[in-house]
């Protein structure tokens, strides 16, 4: 990964994210561990947090993130479980629309955030929770936060 920040359009993204035959806490914590080890090599400052239903069986801060950035991870994880699409796709959507997600009146912007960093988690294309990361620029929250969803699938086998 390059020190330029990425750029992404709607179409770029993904709209599934990851999608398994099952998803339990354990292979949530797998998970999370692909997280970190993805973080580190990235050299980059990011706190990841998995939801799995009404439960967070994995969270993990490195580098200089902290409690500052609990809002982010559930804003950003709010907005996968609304919309079902990764959080940047989302806002990506509304921008190519000419309406911006913080335009919406139908939204509660202090608790879900359309930034980049949440991917879903589906199992047989049920939508069953999300992975989330924050702590860097939105676009490389995403493309950490993806790569790490890549690599967990290509340790799946």
């Amino acid at each position: 990964m390059t020190d330029e920040l990425p750029v992404y359009s709607a179409a770029d993204i993904d709209p599934i994210g990851l999608d398994v035959p099952t998803f339990t806490n354990d292979e949530a914590v797998d998970l999370g561990l692909v997280a970190v080890q993805t973080i580190r090599d990235a050299g980059k400052n990011l706190a990841v947090r998995i939801v799995l239903g009404d439960d967070v069986p994995f969270v993990a801060k490195l580098g200089r993130t902290g409690p500052g950035n609990d809002p982010w991870l559930a804003g950003k994880a709010a907005v996968v479980a609304r919309f079902g699409e990764p959080s940047l796709r989302v806002r990506r959507t509304h921008e190519e629309a000419g309406t911006p997600f913080d335009q919406r009146d139908d939204v509660d912007h202090a608790t879900h955030k359309a930034h980049g960093g949440s991917i879903p988690i589906r199992v047989a294309g049920e939508l069953v929770g999300s992975i989330t990361m924050s702590g860097e620029p939105d676009v490389v929250d995403h493309q950490v936060c993806a790569e790490a969803v890549r690599r967990y699938l290509a340790s799946r086998g």
